[in-house]
């Protein structure tokens, strides 16, 4: 037991009532738990800093596959093709659209995002896969107002490499009042699932 001693105020000593060492004991218990779950935090702290600090995505490490697709069946009509990634490899980042383009001949037309997307930065980790859309419309067959697609051009923001894909789907319809630009857009990444 440990024992305070006191003065009253008339100075003379007096003993306080005993405190026991489980007392004490506990109240240092109480005040170690507050620092524990410091600890956790920390190494949440760090999981996110290695989160941060993950490259940008790749063609080595992520596979690309198009298709398949929501056709267009008439001049006019609007298709999509999907295209999903999975990352193979360790975690890595994407950070902005894809890049993709419509190969016509020896014509290449980048697409641009569709209207009122927004790029996400995304995290992903192995063996974990997203997606996003082409959307188009198809053009006539054989007329000065589409073009001749034959390859679909993918790659991932900061990758100067790309993949082709043929594409099937018909011609596609050239944009109004514009010479070569190709009516058709690119989605951003999404989680598949969401």
């Amino acid at each position: 037991m440990i024992c305070w001693l006191l003065h009253d105020p008339r100075g003379i000593l007096m003993r306080t009532m005993p405190i026991t060492v489980t007392a004490v004991t506990a109240l240092l218990l109480l005040t170690a738990c507050g620092g524990g779950s410091g600890g956790d935090g920390a190494k949440d702290g760090a999981k996110d800093d290695a989160k941060q600090k993950s490259a940008a995505c790749s063609s080595e490490t992520v596979s690309t596959e198009a298709g398949p697709a929501s056709e267009a069946p008439a001049a006019g009509d609007t298709g999509e093709v999907p295209v999903t990634l999975v990352n193979e490899g360790a975690a890595c980042v994407l950070d902005g659209f894809p890049e993709a383009s419509l190969v016509a001949g020896d014509e290449l037309t980048a697409l641009t995002p569709v209207e009122g997307a927004t790029a996400q930065k995304l995290t992903l980790a192995e063996g974990e896969s997203v997606s996003f859309t082409i959307t188009y419309v198809r053009g006539p067959e054989g007329a000065g107002r589409s073009l001749a697609v034959k390859t679909l051009r993918v790659g991932l923001p900061g990758d100067s490499a790309t993949q082709d894909f043929p594409w099937s789907y018909g011609p596609v319809a050239v944009k109004e009042q514009t010479d070569a630009a190709a009516d058709a857009s690119v989605g951003a990444f999404q989680r598949t699932g969401d």
